[in-house]
């Protein structure tokens, strides 16, 4: 294979040169770097997280729409990719001694955006097992390219009403 510019691993080498990443078969896949500025230092966000009142009823619902789900005495968490969402018993944050979480923060106070990329009537499917009602869908800004591409959002609520959004972008 030579490498002129026309040869795939000249495309190859400019696409990554350029912040691109590229697939085997010299697919672009997704840029490397946020069109937005980012903060010196933060890499991505690891975690959020937020008290619970119904956890029985909160690790059955995540489980059901597919996340993996780890419960420890004081926490329950999901996780999906590299980040998680901990989710505190009532044990933990109704103490008056666990400082270090938000001091005005009770259920319902939660309101997550995950990225679907399946049909509309896979996620349905999936919402349907975990018994969620959708509330609303519709077209919307998302949080790529600085908050200016366009997607399509379902929304439904968790055992304790906290508000999930499922963005198709378009």
């Amino acid at each position: 294979m030579s490498n002129t510019p026309y040869s795939r691993r000249a495309f190859i080498k400019r696409a990554i040169a350029a912040g691109t990443v590229v697939s085997g078969s010299a697919a672009i896949v997704r840029p490397l770097k946020a069109s937005v500025q980012q903060a010196v230092g933060i890499g991505s966000l690891d975690h959020v997280a937020i008290p619970i009142q119904r956890v029985e009823e909160m690790a059955a619902f995540y489980r059901a729409l597919g996340f993996a789900v780890k419960e420890t005495e004081r926490r329950v968490s999901i996780h999906f990719g590299d980040q998680k969402i901990n989710f505190h018993r009532p044990s933990s944050w109704q103490t008056g001694t666990f400082g270090l979480r938000a001091p005005a923060a009770v259920p319902p106070c939660g309101d997550f955006c995950w990225v679907w990329e399946g049909t509309r009537e896979a996620l349905v499917t999936v919402l349907d097992r975990a018994h969620a009602e959708i509330e609303a869908e519709g077209e919307r800004d998302g949080g790529r390219d600085g908050g200016n591409t366009r997607g399509q959002s379902i929304y439904v609520r968790d055992p304790d009403g906290n508000l999930l959004e499922f963005m198709r972008y378009l």
